[in-house]
């Protein structure tokens, strides 16, 4: 196993862990119907136990998402996550405050009580999506760091990466197309969880709820999603060339989706399963969407990731200065680590098959408004 077969392996790892990320926040997209004044107390706690049951795979897929990362691609871990920290301080907060509230909005005495519980998932539902778009965004747009390797040498301040503004992280809300992005995600996990709960809950009054807010989500999702799109096919990227030099290259993510025709085909194919997943949930009777949509974002948010990263392209390029951009090639681990993990990662496949396992055993049985009445172990 060659050097670049391991960085490239990886990052197809890391792809794959975001794709399975943005899948799973069906979880915050159903969330934000506990807000839906059409549906009553039982019909929302049907909500909430459904979602109950998936939002620990949420929360560890976002850290594995994160240790994926750090270990494979260090200094991209040291440079965004220690530079734009707010970004991510926001996005742990809100899962925090989704675990509190999943656990105590019920509990006699609770603090916040059950309308402030809710209204933490419910700014999970939005936050959550919205910061890892824009975050990803940046992948595109760039950002406002530094690189010096040698400062390690440095006992006095041996920091390799430096942030160039006040704002760590939050500038991002100032790049448009990152914005945009983080809208699109908003926008599809709240049709993801529509489709979600229209599959897991078996109730008329909630599937009529959810192919109405389908409809309704589909137009703004699909132009958040296209000018996204158009923005990205005709901006200037970064390219990399033979000799590491990062350059502003016009057209860069459209030539890399046309010289990568696997990947381009991985993206129509992406897109198609999500419209089609869509058009069963919202436009016909089926309630089997999600099994289509699914699939379709994680090939979509994994050929994303491969437009970042392969083809000669920093995938975190700085604005600030060209040469501090990061790519698979000066950011990733030492050969032996990545070797080392390798093996470790070949474990993943049962641990897939573990999850789908208890999966089907946790939805074995539809989510009613008999069994809120009747079940000790609700939400």
């Amino acid at each position: 196993m060659s050097y670049e077969f391991l960085q490239n392996y990886w990052w197809c790892l890391v792809a794959l862990l975001g794709g399975l990320l943005v899948f799973l926040m069906f979880v915050q997209g159903a969330n934000l119907h506990l807000g839906n004044r059409a549906l009553d107390d039982t019909r929302k706690r049907m909500i909430l136990n459904s979602t109950g049951r998936k939002w620990e795979l949420t929360f560890t897929t976002l850290v594995t998402f994160g240790g994926a990362f750090f270990a494979s691609f260090p200094l991209f871990y040291s440079t965004s996550f220690g530079g734009a920290y707010w970004v991510w301080v926001l996005l742990l907060i809100t899962f925090v405050f989704q675990a509190v509230a999943y656990e105590f909005q019920n509990k006699k005495g609770n603090l916040l009580g059950v309308k402030g519980f809710r209204i933490a998932l419910m700014v999970n539902g939005f936050l959550a999506p919205f910061l890892v778009g824009t975050a990803v965004g940046t992948f595109f747009t760039g950002s406002d760091f530094t690189v010096n390797k040698l400062a390690i040498a440095d006992p006095s301040a041996p920091v390799i990466s430096t942030w160039g503004n006040a704002w760590h992280g939050l500038d991002a809300l100032g790049q448009y197309p990152a914005v945009l992005l983080g809208g699109a995600l908003v926008f599809l996990t709240a049709l993801l969880g529509d489709l979600y709960i229209l599959n897991n809950v078996d109730d008329d009054k909630v599937h009529a709820q959810m192919r109405r807010s389908i409809k309704m989500g589909t137009a703004p999702f699909l132009l958040f999603f296209l000018c996204w799109t158009a923005i990205l096919l005709t901006c200037k990227g970064y390219a990399v060339d033979a000799d590491s030099v990062v350059s502003l290259e016009p057209y860069k993510y459209l030539h890399n989706l046309l010289q990568m025709p696997a990947v381009l085909a991985m993206l129509l194919v992406g897109v198609v399963l999500v419209l089609l997943g869509i058009w069963k949930g919202g436009f016909t009777q089926s309630r089997n969407g999600i099994w289509f949509a699914g699939p379709g974002t994680v090939l979509v948010v994994m050929s994303v990731f491969f437009l970042a990263g392969f083809g000669g392209t920093a995938y975190y390029p700085s604005c600030t200065d060209l040469q501090s951009s990061l790519t698979l090639q000066n950011s990733s681990s030492s050969r032996f680590t990545l070797q080392v993990m390798f093996w470790v990662s070949l474990l993943i496949p049962f641990v897939l098959a573990y999850i789908v396992y208890a999966w089907r055993s946790m939805d074995r049985k539809s989510i009613t408004a008999d069994e809120i009445d009747s079940t000790e172990h609700k939400y």
